[in-house]
């Protein structure tokens, strides 16, 4: 297996991964967002601005701080659970295309795709890319060719088809022919006794 920050694949070696600081950001802030932790400490926002409603007579005041906070907090939050989802999604996509492309020897160091910037990130895109039309060129190639092919593959199925009813006709006919030969023996030899028996009667009388 690579190291898991440098990915290798067959179009080549990857540089490596160059730091990127919103990328971490990104991906730290919406894994502690997403906590059970996050959670619990924003019930506890909530209670407290509930308790302090008495205090500050509910006024307009009261309601602007948290009608604020919580409007700041998920405006920036937006770009950034987007950010992390748009790079988990592309980080998907190439791992089912190695996955696709290689079916039982993948490509480990992609498992850490996630990891690279998004420049390496294109990079792989375009790879990939290279190898899907490499195959639609080839499955074209093989498109062409199989007419002929099938045309062959059909005349020997047929000729081995009408072997084998020649075959099983000429049974059929040896059968038959025994079984006629067999009925004809039989009512000669019964016509014979038949006649046997009336010239004894004959005699006898």
């Amino acid at each position: 297996m690579t190291d898991a920050g440098a990915a290798h694949t067959t179009g080549g070696e990857l540089k490596k991964p160059q730091p990127d600081w919103f990328a971490r950001f990104a991906a730290g802030t919406s894994a502690l967002c997403g906590s059970r932790w996050a959670f619990i400490a924003a019930i506890i926002v909530v209670v407290v601005w509930g308790c302090l409603g008495p205090l500050y007579h509910f006024s307009d005041t009261w309601q602007l701080v948290i009608n604020t906070g919580t409007t700041i907090i998920t405006f920036l939050m937006v770009f950034l659970i987007q950010n992390t989802q748009n790079r988990d999604a592309r980080a998907i996509n190439l791992k089912l295309n190695e996955v696709i492309r290689a079916l039982g020897k993948a490509d480990n160091a992609v498992i850490d795709v996630e990891k690279l910037s998004d420049e390496q990130l294109d990079e792989l895109t375009a790879q990939y890319e290279k190898i899907r039309e490499k195959c639609v060129q080839e499955r074209r190639s093989r498109e062409q060719r199989q007419p002929s092919s099938h045309g062959e593959f059909a005349t020997k199925i047929a000729g081995d088809v009408k072997s084998q009813v020649k075959g099983e006709v000429k049974e059929e006919l040896k059968t038959e022919l025994a079984n006629d030969f067999k009925r004809v023996f039989k009512e000669k030899g019964a016509e014979q006794r038949d006649s046997r028996n009336e010239e004894r009667e004959n005699s006898a009388a």
